[in-house]
């Protein structure tokens, strides 16, 4: 007697699974919002991220409450009168996924997350005296510090 033997190709189901991007975790908190795709991101940072989410990612990357709302055009004080659970507009939750991105790659580019931290930090010839922190309050600026980012990761030093 003959086994009967299907012709079935068994694959892994993670490979179809979406793959997450790695800045999704720092945009995560103890109350967590869960992000799986990008569509994800996308959909949430139109409605506005609660607060916690915000001061989440702040404290995630070391940034201070004033270093947070410099970038995010808000005064420090009406940051701090919302409540942890409001909806904070959504060009705030935009400016938070951007920084979330550069963070994640900076930490790629360095190999750590702390010597980024620091790099960031520090006053830069290339952004005439600034740090790199102080110009992400403008898009310009975001892209200015991930073009350096992308010297830095090929060896182009100013």
């Amino acid at each position: 007697m003959k086994k009967d033997t299907k012709n079935e190709l068994n694959e892994p189901m993670v490979a179809y699974l979406p793959t997450p991007t790695p800045y999704y975790n720092l945009l995560g908190s103890s109350k967590s919002l869960k992000f799986n795709t990008e569509f994800d991101i996308i959909t949430l940072a139109r409605q506005g991220f609660p607060k916690h989410v915000l001061l989440s990612l702040a404290k995630k990357i070391s940034l201070s409450i004033q270093e947070l709302a410099n970038i995010l055009h808000i005064s420090e004080r009406t940051l701090q009168r919302y409540e942890d659970d409001a909806i904070i507009k959504k060009e705030y939750a935009e400016k938070a996924v951007e920084l979330a991105r550069l963070y994640k790659r900076g930490e790629e580019v360095f190999g750590s997350a702390d010597k980024f931290r620091q790099w960031v930090k520090t006053p830069s010839y290339v952004f005439k005296g600034e740090t790199p922190v102080s110009l992400l309050d403008t898009s310009a600026g975001f892209d200015m510090v991930f073009r350096e980012l992308g010297r830095i990761e090929h060896g182009i030093f100013a």
